[in-house]
Parts: structure tokens; C-alpha cells; sequence
């Protein structure tokens, strides 16, 4: 056969070629998106549809997203940027230009944010009779008793530093509340000291009820201004010319070289304790703080004046959330619902005969925890139970999984637990629990080398008259029972052998470190889950205009996928992402994206479900996974995809979790080119369903039936 290129029809013209997909500005930047999507949090604390405390809730949860952005993103970058290195990205923006960016738009969101708060959420609290009383508008009594609670209750946990040589500056821990406080005057010694700090300990409460019998049944005061109002007694003698708040946010990963230390667990309980005092990454004062205090901070902490962010009111509105669980309105916060069971879930003793009959799928929250709680309870308990094996990405050490597993080791079952003790912001809940587990005799492993264990997995084995038959939970979220609560995930409880074989195949890799297993069912990363899902994309690209791909995740970065989905946007394919949050893909660009679409879901659950739909010539393939399209999920985790088999399961969840989102108007954002979102919803105002509102009344009817 010929390798010449094929001729032209007379008078014909050459086809243009496609535009290259490694152009920069085809790719939006990574951290950008996820701010991007903290706009559209934000946007749920500026909606009149949503209750107020949940309004007030919203507003606090971008608070403690930005914070954690700031701990990792921002400070991974500024680490970046201080050793010269250059674009990471596919962005090819690079640290300086990214972490311009980052301020430029974060001080957006928290100028917003603040707004919002002030101009809107605080007013209609007040309007419902919940306040934050400033201390101008004390009466007599509140002063009294407000001067009583600072003798008794602050006081004297209260430790005064005036800054000299003999009492240099503080160690300020990471998001701790302190107080630069400018004074005029002589000390007993003669000196003259003009700044004092003062950290708030972290033990007292940041809001404080005032008693209903001098106040309304939901006034609160600041811990802020009890120590504003009070704080000459700190400094006797001397004149207090200001008093403002400030706050300092520093890296807080953890430095740990995996090669080198002989016992993952020691070395990150040494590690943790000087988590709070990494470098300075971001400077939060209060707006009325003058030019000088607030270059002294920024000279002190090393910090630039585009990480200073001057604030008009509390630095910290995360800390808001008290109120929520204070006042007890439920007037005020979503409908309560209660998740349903599925009929064959009902009597935990039958769970196994159950599995053999058929598999079951649970849709979380909508769905009830439950029966994974009564999956791995049963099975400690069943005596025909010979082992359990589980992994364990975040937990906590009083969690109802433990409970099971640490009954199931000491009536001498086998039991391995595989603890993911590098789960951000986790690893001391992890280290509490892998040491509570192996008190008992459990067999714990701390994951892989150099590689997070984030699948969710758990086998039970048990001894049957056929011999030992395996059963397993996979899953796309945590094994915690409170996240299963407000996060969507998938469960899939199942009996099929191949399955199963496959769970076990893959215990044995983590626990045993030999070669990755040629799985059957299953796909893992980092092996084989990558390369299937180019696989995926490369079959619906061969089929072209009759191509399908649906992927709800909730970030996309990976470039090589980003290329693939392109390459199918060009060959005709149809695609719909739904993406919650970062996504470095641009749709609607013409010749390359122009078939792509991009929503993000946003509402009163936290969207967590990852699915993988390939239409495959109207047989399709459908996914649930534990992992993102990212990096780091698909190259540096161990990471589990499943297969949803079976004409009834496979329809339920393509319905569930992307036709009913592919449908949403109310809660649905989609993503321009330019890595900006518009909202479907013409107003805020506009009634409207949403896919949640959609699966809690069809679970709601389900349970009522029930």
C-alpha cells in the first residue's frame, strides 16, 4: 500500500488545517478558576430565594474556602515564585503574573463579600431579630455584665506584649484573631513602647450571646469588642490611641520527605506542630487601621501590599457560623429532610443474601449513609465474616466505620485499614484514628509512597458453603458520615466476583507493593483509569457528529484530556461538563471548542459525585470514579473507577446525576470562553427547580411510599 498522501479532486481546495491545541490562551489558569467558583458561592449569600442562615452559612463558607486557598494555592505559588521558577501550567502564566491575578480578583470577592454582609445579610438579621451589637449601642446593663464576662472569662487568659527588645514580636499563629494596639504614655520603667499586641486565645468563643434578660433572645457582641471595651485594664497607666484587628494566613503544607523517614506516622506527628507558624502569605486588617501600623505588619511579615487586605468588618466571617447553630430558627435554614432507605436496605442481618439477589446503588445525601454504616457493622459482627478491609481517606477517630472495624479486630476477625494519613487538614484526625485502630490489632497501612490512597473502598470476605465469597462498597465519597450528609456521592454495594476479585487484587498492591494488577472491572490510576479515559474520548471521536461524552467531576486541569475533549469538539462530538469547580477548559471557542459545554452546579448540598458517561454507539459506558480530572488524581493518587452495569442502575444514574443537572436552570452556571460563569436563572427572584430540589422530592415520595 502507498504512503503517499492522497490527490486532490481537480479545482478542489486543501482542507485548513486545525488550530493547534497547545496555545496558551486556550486553557483557562487553575487557581483562577477556583476562585471563580467562590464567586458563585458568594452568589448564594446574595440570593433572596435561599433561607437567611443559610445565606449567612454561604457567606462563611467562602471565607474558609479563601482561607484554604490562601494556606496552599497562594502559598505553593509564592514558594514558586521566591526559588525562580517558571509557568507550571498550560496557561504558561507563570508565578508573578498568576499571583497578581489572584489578588486583583480576590480582593473582588472579599470587597463583595463584605458588601453583602454589611449592606444586606446583617440588616435582614437584624429585621428577624438576630444582632451584633457594636459597643456604642451597649445600654447600661450590657456594659455591666460585659464588664463582668471580660473579668471572669477573658481576662486572664489575656497576655499583653508591648513591642521592645525585650519582648520581641509575637509568634502570630496561622488565622489566629490578634490586635495591634497603639499606646502613648511611660511604662512604670520609663519607657515608652508605641505598639502592643494582643492574640485572642483560641479557646474562647469568637461570638457571644448576650443574657436574654438584659438583651433580645439572639443579640450577640464580638469577642473583639468585649476586649476593645476593655482593654485599658491590659495597660494601666498608659493611653490607648487605637486598637485594630489583624490576622495573618501562612503556608500550611506539610513538608514531609516520604524516601526518607522510617515511620510516615512520626513524621507527621512531629510536622503538625509548626504547621500554624509556616511563612506569612496574606495580611488581613481592619479597614480603619492607619498607613503606619499596617506597613509595620507587612514589613514584619515579609509581605507585599498586594497581600494586604484592609477589611470593613470582622477578619474573620467564618467564624459567623456560630450564630446558625445559636439562635435555633429553623424558619430560617433549608426544609429538614430525611434521607430515604431503600426497602432492601431495611434489615441490615440480610444485607449479604441481598448482595448475592442484585446489587444496590445508594444516591447520597438523598439517600441514607446507613446501610454503608450497617454494611461494615453486620460484617463485624457476622461470624461467618473472616475479614474486612477498608481504606480510610478522612474519618474521624469516634466515626461509626472505626467503631465496626475496631468490634470486628477484637472478636478476631482479620481486619486491614489503609489510612490516608496526608489527607489535607486531616492528618491529625488520621493519626488519632490509625493509633486508636492498631491498638486493637488491626493492621493498618499508611497508603502508598509518594501516592495518596484516595479510593473509596471496603471488602468483607466471609466464609460460605461454596467457600469464602467477597462483598465490597465502592464509592465516590468519604467514609464519613456527617460528609454524607451534605455532599452528592454514589455508593455501589456489591456481590459481583469480578468486582470483588479486583477490590482484594488491589489491597494486596497496597499492602503488598508488587507489580499493579491487570484488573478486570475496575479501573485504577495511577495505571490504567488515564489512559481509559482517553480511550473513552479517542471512540466517541471515531464516531464524530454521532458522538457522545457527558463527565460530571468536580475539576478539570489535565491538559492531555483538555486536548482530547478538543480533538472531539473538532470532530463533531457532542460534550457536556459538569464542573463544579476549577476547570481549565474553554468552551465555545470556534474550530476548537464550539461543541463543548460547561455548567457548574452550585446549591444547598456540596456537588462531590464523578461520573463518566461514553455514548459507545448507543451502548454506553457509564463510570463512577473517585477521581477528578486532574493531575493529581489520575498520576499521583490510587484512585478506583466502577463500572455502572445493568440496564436499570446504569439508567438511574445517568437520570440522577447528569440528566436531571443537564436540565437544571436555577442552580446552573455556565462557563463562557473567557473562564467567566453566567447564571441560567434570569433573576434571583425567578422560581425556579432545581436538580437537588428534583431528587429530594423524588426521594422524599419514596420514603413517604415506604
Amino acid at each position: 500500500m502507498s504512503d503517499a498522501a492522497p490527490s486532490l479532486a481537480p479545482g478542489a481546495e486543501p482542507e485548513p488545517p486545525l488550530p493547534s491545541l497547545d496555545r496558551p490562551e486556550l486553557y483557562f489558569n487553575r487557581d483562577l478558576s477556583i476562585l471563580e467558583f467562590n464567586r458563585r458561592v458568594l452568589a448564594l449569600a446574595d440570593d433572596p430565594q435561599v433561607p437567611l442562615l443559610e445565606r449567612l452559612r454561604f457567606l462563611t463558607i467562602v471565607s474558609t474556602n479563601l482561607d484554604e486557598f490562601f494556606e496552599v494555592r497562594a502559598a505553593g505559588l509564592m514558594q514558586r515564585r521566591k526559588f525562580g521558577a517558571g509557568p507550571l501550567g498550560p496557561d504558561m502564566l507563570g508565578p508573578n503574573r498568576e499571583i497578581e491575578a489572584i489578588s486583583e480578583v480576590t480582593h473582588g470577592i472579599i470587597n463583595a463579600q463584605y458588601r453583602c454582609l454589611n449592606e444586606r445579610l446583617l440588616p435582614a438579621l437584624s429585621g428577624e431579630g438576630i444582632r451584633l451589637l457594636r459597643r456604642q449601642v451597649w445600654a447600661p446593663a450590657q456594659r455591666r455584665w460585659s464588664e463582668a464576662y471580660f473579668q471572669k472569662e477573658v481576662l486572664p487568659l489575656l497576655t499583653p506584649l508591648s513591642l521592645d527588645p525585650a519582648h520581641p514580636f509575637p509568634k502570630v499563629q496561622n488565622k489566629g484573631l490578634n490586635f495591634a494596639i497603639v499606646l502613648e504614655g511611660q511604662d512604670a520603667y520609663g519607657r515608652k513602647s508605641p505598639i502592643a499586641v494582643v492574640q485572642a486565645p483560641r479557646i474562647l468563643p469568637r461570638i457571644i450571646q448576650i443574657p436574654t434578660e438584659i438583651a433580645g433572645p439572639s443579640d450577640f457582641v464580638f469577642l473583639s469588642s468585649l476586649i476593645h471595651e476593655h482593654v485599658q485594664a491590659l495597660f494601666p497607666g498608659l493611653t490607648i490611641k487605637g486598637f485594630f484587628q489583624f490576622r495573618v494566613t501562612r503556608n500550611s503544607e506539610l513538608f514531609v520527605d516520604e524516601e526518607e523517614v522510617d515511620n510516615l506516622l512520626d513524621a507527621l506527628a512531629d510536622e503538625l506542630p509548626l504547621r500554624p507558624f509556616g511563612e506569612a502569605v496574606r495580611l488581613e486588617v481592619a479597614s480603619n487601621c492607619p498607613g503606619e501600623v499596617v506597613d509595620y505588619l507587612l514589613r514584619h511579615f515579609e509581605l507585599g501590599s498586594g497581600d494586604l487586605y484592609a477589611l470593613p468588618g470582622p477578619v474573620n466571617l467564618s467564624r459567623l457560623a456560630a450564630i446558625i447553630d445559636m439562635v435555633r430558627r429553623p424558619d430560617l435554614l433549608y426544609p429538614p429532610f430525611v434521607p430515604s432507605q431503600p426497602p432492601e436496605c431495611t434489615r441490615p442481618e440480610a444485607i449479604f443474601s441481598q448482595l448475592r439477589r442484585a446489587p444496590i446503588l445508594l444516591h447520597h445525601p438523598y439517600q441514607s449513609f446507613t446501610p454503608v454504616l450497617d454494611f461494615i457493622r453486620q460484617a463485624a459482627r457476622d461470624p461467618k465474616v473472616l475479614g474486612i478491609k477498608q481504606t480510610l481517606y478522612r474519618s474521624t477517630p469516634d466515626s461509626p466505620i472505626v467503631d465496626a472495624l475496631t468490634e470486628a479486630a477484637i472478636s478476631g476477625k482479620q481486619v486491614t485499614a489503609v489510612v490516608e494519613l496526608k489527607a489535607r487538614f486531616d492528618e491529625a484526625n488520621n493519626i488519632q484514628l490509625a493509633e486508636r485502630l492498631e491498638e486493637v490489632g488491626v493492621q493498618v497501612v499508611y497508603g502508598v509512597v509518594n501516592h495518596k490512597v484516595h479510593a473509596k473502598m471496603a471488602l468483607v470476605l466471609r466464609r460460605e458453603d461454596e467457600g469464602i465469597r467477597m462483598y465490597g462498597h465502592l464509592g465516590t465519597g468519604n467514609y464519613h458520615p456527617r460528609n454524607a450528609r451534605i455532599y452528592t456521592d454514589l455508593s455501589l454495594l456489591t456481590a459481583d466476583p469480578e468486582i470483588t476479585a479486583d477490590m482484594n487484587d488491589l489491597f494486596m498492591h497496597i499492602t503488598g507493593m508488587g507489580k499493579a494488577p491487570k484488573l478486570r472491572r475496575l479501573l485504577q490510576s495511577p495505571f490504567t483509569l488515564y489512559d481509559a479515559v482517553l480511550a473513552g474520548i479517542e471512540k466517541e471521536i471515531r464516531r464524530g457528529k454521532r458522538g457522545r461524552i457527558i463527565a460530571r467531576i468536580n475539576a478539570l486541569v489535565d491538559p492531555g484530556i483538555i486536548r482530547a475533549l478538543y480533538r472531539a469538539s473538532q470532530a463533531g462530538v457532542e460534550i457536556d461538563l459538569i464542573v463544579r469547580g476549577a476547570c481549565a477548559l474553554r468552551p465555545g471557542i470556534p474550530e476548537v471548542s464550539e461543541h463543548i459545554r460547561v455548567r457548574s452546579i452550585v446549591g444547598r448540598f456540596l456537588e462531590h459525585s464523578r461520573v463518566y458517561y461514553f455514548g459507545n454507539g448507543g451502548k454506553p459506558q457509564v463510570w463512577a470514579a473517585s477521581a477528578d480530572w486532574m493531575g493529581r488524581n489520575l498520576f499521583r493518587r490510587l484512585e478506583v473507577a466502577f463500572p455502572i452495569d445493568g440496564p436499570a442502575l446504569q439508567a438511574r444514574v445517568v437520570q440522577e446525576a447528569l440528566t436531571f443537572y443537564l436540565e437544571d436552570e436555577c442552580n446552573a452556571w455556565t462557563m463562557q470562553a473567557d473562564g467567566q460563569y453566567r447564571s441560567l436563572r434570569p433573576t434571583p427572584e425567578t422560581p425556579c427547580r432545581s436538580a437537588q430540589d428534583r431528587l429530594l422530592e423524588r426521594y422524599a415520595r419514596t420514603t413517604s411510599h415506604d
